[in-house]
């Protein structure tokens, strides 16, 4: 069987392992794979053969402008989105399985007419957020919006990614819907429970729809040595670990200022994955490390902490608690979204209780093992 992959990013970022995890295995079972993707311009070394970029780097960027000033998301690259469908026909899948579709790298519409003009091909999509069935936004809990039920508009989120100055929602709404329904022989792949139950409420709900946890490449995290507390000098402490892929302020970012405060003087927060700017925002006893694709040293990181938080204000199925908890630390997390469906229920914190989470905080750090 042949597979097309396609997805925002491959080898790196949650998704991007996900994908390439996908891809491997069906290689093992003998399929021939191809991962399509468009963002960064970045594959591990165990991808670039099956790898195969959509446009290039000045198309995003494009693509993102566009975005910027009309509101189009998903509706410019145009010239790369008929040069990949070129390939793509002549490559002639008997299986395309997206993922993330949006990130500036494909017209959504021509991907979704090719589509629809081959009826015997299997589709399968795995939705990791909100972006397929909303006008804009990529989640909505934060808003508590609920306007994609019915038809989007006047979008409390435009000024979140996918950033516009103005709100183009409710024909973004008309032309996703008109583009992503109708399609023969697809089944909708829900990465949590929670992405489930709001795939059953919207126009969506038209086809199959299955839920699929995301899964983590198991040789790649487990418990390990390393001298990451010799390093920075942390041998006394009590190591309290943050990471994401890419930090804002409604993955709790600032709420790590107020955690630090109200923590014992031998507890050490660290944070993975910040920008230089951010880290010029973050109180000064924070341990702050830009973003790493290594998945060894993340690995690492996980296994010497003695306890992950995700303080995540909205979020789908986050793989970084999986990979914590496989590397032997215990996970807290906010209760939202589908965080709190890989956490132990007595580890789940109501969302923006820094008190609540400081001492849980305090308690799984004096023994890991009980909690894990």
């Amino acid at each position: 069987m042949k597979v097309l992959i396609i997805n925002e990013v491959c080898g790196i970022g949650s998704t991007g392992r996900i994908v390439e995890s996908i891809a491997n295995d069906f290689i093992k079972e003998g399929h021939e794979v191809k991962i399509a993707y468009g963002r960064y311009g970045h594959t591990s070394e165990s991808s670039k053969s099956i790898a195969v970029r959509i446009g290039k780097d000045l198309d995003v960027k494009f693509h993102a402008l566009m975005t910027r000033l009309t509101d189009k998301h998903g509706f410019y690259s145009r010239r790369a989105t008929k040069k990949f469908l070129k390939f793509a026909s002549e490559y002639n899948p008997d299986l395309v399985w997206m993922h993330n579709i949006h990130g500036y790298f494909i017209n959504v519409e021509m991907l979704f007419d090719w589509i629809k003009s081959r009826p015997d091909m299997q589709v399968k999509w795995t939705l990791h957020d909100c972006w397929s069935f909303t006008g804009h936004c990529v989640h909505f809990t934060y808003a508590k919006c609920n306007k994609w039920k019915t038809g989007c508009y006047s979008c409390p989120e435009k000024n979140r990614y996918p950033k516009a100055l103005l709100s183009n929602a409710k024909r973004n709404y008309i032309r996703k819907k008109r583009a992503f329904t109708g399609v023969k022989n697809m089944t909708m792949i829900a990465s949590c429970n929670w992405i489930k139950e709001k795939l059953q409420e919207s126009f969506l709900k038209e086809y199959p729809i299955v839920m699929e946890y995301n899964n983590i490449d198991l040789s790649d995290f487990y418990p390990m040595e390393s001298d990451f507390r010799k390093i920075y000098q942390l041998e006394d402490k009590k190591l309290v670990l943050a990471v994401a892929s890419s930090w804002t302020d409604r993955k709790g970012l600032l709420d790590l200022n107020e955690i630090v405060i109200k923590l014992p003087p031998d507890y050490k927060v660290c944070v993975v994955g910040v920008t230089e700017q951010q880290i010029k925002n973050l109180d000064g006893r924070i341990l702050a490390i830009t973003k790493t694709n290594s998945k060894r040293q993340l690995a690492e990181i996980y296994s010497t902490a003695d306890v992950f938080i995700n303080p995540t204000y909205e979020d789908t199925y986050p793989t970084v608690n999986l990979e914590a908890r496989r590397c032997g630390t215990p996970v807290i997390t906010y209760r939202t979204g589908g965080s709190v469906e890989s956490v132990r229920e007595d580890l789940i914190v109501e969302v923006g209780d820094i008190d609540g989470l400081v001492q849980k905080i305090i308690t799984v750090a004096q023994d890991k093992t009980k909690f894990l």
